[in-house]
């Protein structure tokens, strides 16, 4: 993807704005009633803005809350957080070979910018520096200059027994370009010397600066002690053919991750891609804007703090705990597909990770859903949104499909879901309402991945068509011109899995609260934490908070 195609990133910090009516306070509604009309949603914005705040920051423990972003596509979300095109815009960056500085890892030697001290080679000034051959050892970054440090790697295989592979501490900008048709390797120590230091690296290939990476050469990373990449500021990844496998983290930007090309597989101890920074509400955000990316994950397959937005290329978690999960989750193009062992896609508000009481604002709203309402009583989290308006999105899911501890808004795309169907759990589950523009499709058929799922009318005219990403043992679903009332035909592969009449809603209801009962990791009120955070995702190491 062209840099100039995305977003237009507009720096705030401490506080994003609300963008429009569809980005208004919390309504708490019917959960599992009619899909809620603009009218009714405008209603709801009016109704219900003077009990939600916008981001709150406490002088002790900096907690933000991120204002809602309901009905947001990926762009708009993404337009309200930090910038993070000049990042990206190193892919772009042109450079003159003659410039270059050569190194031969297998035998290294000083020179202008180079120092050499036994395994430890040092860069310490701006340059493109071409890097080759084989090094039991370290490559460092310590480069006080203004200026980009470019490393080019063309058939570079670094193993360390003391840290990370390639640790930049100091440098204004770092690039990482793939050469051509080059094969490199990086692999950190299963234990590091220095893991007290403010930087004290945590990856295999790790930076202070904002990091990019391009190039259309292979990178295969091994993180036997934590993540496998990890950018302390910002990361992009824009070309490369890119394997991960890291005992914790497989890909983590601080500020953001971004990428938009490329093809990235990656298996990770704990999440697969995250963002982390819990500190300023216009970051911890990550960004599929393009690419191949797949994720197998013993936690979450893609976490922001804030935002996770998907408006391109393909995504598919094929193994993780819940698929995505942020606050705000915005799809508007792109394929995602999603097999998790809980929740498929989770809209949750986080604390910061602090480990104190009081650490989330008690301002945030959390109004309790009534007779009728949301989330069998359970608190509407203020700034909790999981919106579609556009792609195609499959999820096979232990737990709930499309969960949130706030509103869920479905505009536009196509959505195929299979989820568990009792304790709770359903294919559609929210604490606040629910609004979809288009009918729900129930049936009970399948799909194996791979396999083509295709709504006809009731004269037998497509109405919508669907890979399915993963395997489904059940079928609900929606697509722009399904509308409710209406009877439709499902095909799997061209063979008929029966008819059924589209419904306005499929969302979880159960009891008096109209709701969900809450699930092992949910308690009520939020987790019973002030703001209604959720506590740290299970599977984080000390390595998180870098």
């Amino acid at each position: 993807m062209n840099p100039k195609t995305l977003p237009r990133w507009t720096r705030s910090t401490w506080s994003k704005s609300l963008g429009g009516a569809a980005a208004a306070a919390l309504a708490v509604g019917a959960l599992g009633a009619c899909s809620t009309t603009s009218e009714e949603s405008a209603a709801a914005t009016t109704s219900e803005s003077s009990t939600t705040t916008e981001d709150s920051t406490s002088s002790d423990d900096a907690t933000v809350l991120t204002a809602s972003s309901a009905g947001l596509t990926a762009a708009e979300v993404l337009a309200e957080n930090l910038d993070a095109s000049e990042t990206v815009a190193l892919a772009d960056s042109s450079w003159d070979s003659a410039d270059e500085i050569a190194i031969d890892l297998s035998s290294p030697s000083a020179a202008d910018g180079v120092e050499v001290d036994g395994d430890t080679v040092t860069i310490t000034q701006p340059g493109t520096y071409r890097l080759s051959g084989e090094l039991a050892g370290q490559v460092v970054v310590e480069s006080e200059d203004d200026g980009v440090v470019r490393l080019v790697l063309d058939g570079a295989d670094i193993t360390s027994s003391t840290g990370a592979a390639i640790d930049v501490q100091d440098a204004d900008q770092v690039s990482v370009v793939l050469a051509d048709g080059s094969t490199n390797r990086l692999e950190d120590a299963s234990e590091y010397a220095d893991t007290e230091s403010d930087n004290a690296a945590n990856a295999a290939l790790y930076s202070t600066a904002d990091l990019a990476i391009s190039g259309t050469g292979s990178l295969e990373v091994v993180g036997n002690s934590n993540d496998g990449i990890t950018g302390k500021d910002g990361l992009a990844i824009t070309a490369g053919d890119i394997t991960v496998d890291a005992v914790d983290d497989a890909v983590r930007g601080k500020d953001y991750l971004v990428v938009t090309g490329g093809t990235i597989d990656v298996t990770a101890g704990g999440d697969g891609l995250k963002s982390d920074e819990d500190s300023d509400a216009t970051a911890g955000y990550v960004a599929l804007l393009g690419g191949e990316v797949t994720v197998a994950a013993g936690s979450d397959g893609v976490q922001g703090f804030t935002d996770v937005a998907v408006a391109g290329g393909t995504l598919s978690v094929t193994e993780s705990e819940e698929g995505l999960e942020a606050a705000v989750i915005a799809i508007s193009d792109g394929t995602v597909d999603i097999t998790s062992s809980d929740d498929g896609l989770n809209a949750t508000v986080k604390e910061a990770d602090d480990d104190t009481e009081d650490a989330a604002s008690t301002e945030e709203s959390t109004e309790m859903a009534g007779p009728g309402g949301g989330g069998g009583g359970e608190a509407v989290q203020a700034g909790a949104s999981l919106t579609v308006t556009g792609g195609s999105v499959t999820v096979a899911a232990g737990g709930d499909g499309l969960d949130s501890n706030g509103v869920i808004d479905v505009t536009g795309g196509e959505i195929v879901i299979a989820a568990a169907a009792n304790g709770g759990e359903g294919p559609v589950d929210a604490n606040g309402t629910v609004t979809s523009a288009n009918g729900w499709l129930t049936l009970d058929g399948s799909a194996d991945a791979g396999s083509t799922i295709t709504v006809l009318d009731a004269d037998g005219q497509e109405v919508a068509s669907v890979a399915a990403g993963q395997s489904l043992s059940s079928l609900h679903l929606t697509a722009d011109g399904i509308v409710a009332g209406q009877s439709y035909t499902v095909q799997v592969d061209g063979t008929d899995v029966g008819t059924a009449t589209a419904v306005e809603s499929i969302a979880t209801t159960m009891g008096p609260g109209g709701g969900g009962a809450p699930g092992d990791r949910e308690m009520p009120g939020g987790g019973g934490r002030p703001g209604g955070g959720q506590p740290p995702a299970e599977g984080s190491m000390p390595g998180d908070g870098a």
